[in-house]
C-alpha cells in the first residue's frame, strides 16, 4: 500500500452540494480539508451533474444561493431571480465555488473513492481506492442520498431490461437505446426521479408509451403564482392528525401552495415536535401527499407532463407490480391496478400483463440506512462508531450534526432528525453550522 496522501483539519467524504459547501465553509474559517469523491462529480453531486438542458431546478434561482449570508448570490449569476434555471448551470456554479476554495490552498479534492476508514491516534485515516490515504482530525460524512435497494421482483431480470439506479451511465445508455427503437418503458415510482426520467426520454426522442406506476399514482405538482400567507410556529397545532387537519383547512382558505409554503420555515421544528410513533405514521401514510405538494416542479415541466398524459404518451398508474420477468428480449410485467389515484379500494383491484422494452427503478433513494453499501458508512456502522437514527432512515446525530467522536454528518444522512434536509436552503445553513462546530472542536 502506498503511504503517500494528504493531511488536513478535516476529511470530507462526498463531493456533492453538502461536501462542497462544508469544504468552502471550513476554508472561510481558515481550516483545511480533503474532499473525497470518486464518482467524477465533485462539486456537483448526482443532482447537478446532469448534462441535459431539460433538467431544471425545482425552485426559482432566488432560493438557490449556496451561501446563507448571501441569498441573492446564484440569482445574480443567472440574472433572473424568478427563472427555473437548468440544473447543469447550478452544477457549474458549485464547481466554481469548489475551485475558489481550492485556490485558497486550504482545500484538496481527491478523485478516488473512499474504501475504508480507521482511527489513527487523534485523527481519522481514510483509505482511498488508489492505495493512498487522507488524514484529518475531523471526519465529515457528506455521502448524500444512497442508491436504491434492488427491487425484489426484478432480481432475476437481465440488466439490459431493468435498470435499478437511474442515475448511472448504464441508465443513460439505456434511455438512448430505447429511444432509438421506440419501445414502451415502465417506470416504478412517480416522484421527482420519474419526472427526470420522462424528460430524458422525451429529450432523446422517445416516441413509445411510458407507464409510471406507484402505490398511489401521485405526481409532483407544478409551481404557480400565489399570495403568501405566512404563519407562526405557534399557530400550528401539535400532533400529526391535528396538523394535517389544520393544513387541509388552511389550504381551502389560501390555496395549498400558500398553505404548504407557510410551513417551510417551521418544518424541522414541526417534525421534531412529533414523537416516533407519529413520525412513522407520517412516513407510512402522509408522506406521498406531502411530497407531491411540497416538492413541486418548474411550471414548464408540469405543462409538458400534462401534455404527454393528454396525448397518451405518458400514463400514471396507481397500483403495484406483482411479477416481473424477462422473456424473449422483453420485460413482462404483471401489475395490479387500483380504481384510481385516490381510490380507497384494496390492492390489487384489477390485474393485467404488459410488455415493455425497458424498466427503470425511480422509487427514490435508499430508505433504510442499515442496508447501505457505501464502504465508509458500512464500516463505521459495523464498528459502532456511528449509528442509525430512531427511524432507521439516516444517521443518529446531535443538535450540532455530530454522528460520533469527531464525526459530523450532513444533508440527507441527517433526515431522521430534521426530515426537511435535502434542499439547498436547508443544507447551506447546516454546512455553515457544521464548519463552526468543527472549528470550535479543533480550537480554531
Amino acid at each position: 500500500m502506498k503511504s503517500d496522501g494528504d493531511a488536513a483539519d478535516a476529511v470530507i467524504v462526498g463531493g456533492g452540494f453538502s461536501g462542497t459547501m462544508a469544504a468552502a465553509q471550513l476554508a472561510r474559517r481558515g481550516l483545511s480539508s480533503v474532499l473525497i469523491d470518486g464518482s467524477g462529480r465533485a462539486g456537483k453531486g448526482v443532482a447537478y451533474s446532469t448534462r441535459e438542458a431539460v433538467h431544471l431546478l425545482n425552485v426559482p434561482a432566488v432560493k438557490m444561493s449556496a451561501w446563507p449570508d448571501a441569498l441573492d448570490d446564484f440569482a445574480n449569476r443567472v440574472g433572473d431571480p424568478g427563472v427555473f434555471a437548468e440544473r447543469r448551470f447550478f452544477g457549474a456554479y458549485l464547481t466554481g465555488i469548489l475551485e475558489e476554495a481550492q485556490a485558497t490552498g486550504l482545500v484538496v479534492a481527491r478523485g478516488e473513492s473512499a474504501v475504508g476508514v480507521e482511527r489513527d491516534g487523534e485523527a481519522y485515516r481514510v483509505n482511498l481506492a488508489d492505495g493512498t490515504v487522507a488524514l484529518g482530525r475531523a471526519l465529515v460524512l457528506a455521502n448524500g442520498n444512497q442508491p436504491p435497494d434492488p427491487l425484489r421482483f426484478a432480481e432475476s431480470v437481465p440488466d439490459n431490461l431493468f435498470i435499478n439506479n437511474p442515475w448511472t451511465d448504464a441508465a443513460r445508455a439505456a434511455v438512448t437505446r430505447v429511444a432509438a427503437v421506440g419501445g414502451d418503458v415502465l417506470i416504478i415510482g412517480t416522484g421527482l426521479t420519474m419526472v427526470d426520467a420522462v424528460l430524458s426520454l422525451a429529450a432523446a426522442g422517445h416516441g413509445g408509451r411510458i407507464v409510471a406506476l406507484s402505490r398511489r399514482g401521485q405526481i409532483p405538482r407544478g409551481h404557480a403564482p400565489y399570495e403568501p400567507a405566512d404563519v407562526g410556529l405557534c399557530d400550528v397545532p401539535c400532533g400529526l392528525m391535528a396538523q394535517w387537519r389544520w393544513l387541509r383547512r388552511r389550504a381551502t382558505e389560501v390555496g395549498y401552495r400558500a398553505a404548504v409554503d407557510a410551513l417551510r420555515p417551521h418544518s424541522q421544528a414541526l417534525w421534531q415536535r412529533l414523537g416516533e410513533v407519529e413520525q412513522r405514521r407520517f412516513l407510512r401514510h402522509a408522506r406521498p401527499w406531502w411530497d407531491v405538494h411540497r416538492h413541486r416542479i418548474a411550471p414548464q415541466v408540469s405543462v409538458q407532463l400534462k401534455q404527454m398524459i393528454a396525448v397518451g404518451q405518458l400514463e400514471i398508474v396507481a397500483g403495484r407490480v406483482r411479477k416481473m420477468r424477462g422473456e424473449r428480449g422483453a420485460l413482462v410485467v404483471e401489475i395490479g391496478r387500483r380504481g384510481g389515484p385516490c381510490s380507497p379500494a384494496p390492492l390489487p383491484q384489477r390485474r393485467e400483463v404488459l410488455k415493455f422494452t425497458l424498466g427503470l427503478n425511480c422509487t427514490g433513494p435508499l430508505g433504510a440506512m442499515g442496508r447501505t453499501r457505501d464502504a465508509v458508512l458500512r464500516q463505521l456502522l459495523d464498528e459502532g462508531a456511528i449509528g442509525t437514527d430512531h427511524l432507521g432512515i439516516g444517521l443518529s446525530t446531535d443538535d450540532e450534526a455530530r454522528a460520533g467522536e469527531r464525526i459530523w454528518a450532513l444533508g440527507p444522512l441527517t433526515k431522521g432528525r430534521y426530515w426537511e434536509i435535502i434542499a439547498v436552503p436547508d443544507i447551506r445553513g447546516q454546512a455553515a453550522d457544521v464548519a463552526a462546530s468543527i472549528a470550535k472542536e479543533l480550537g480554531r
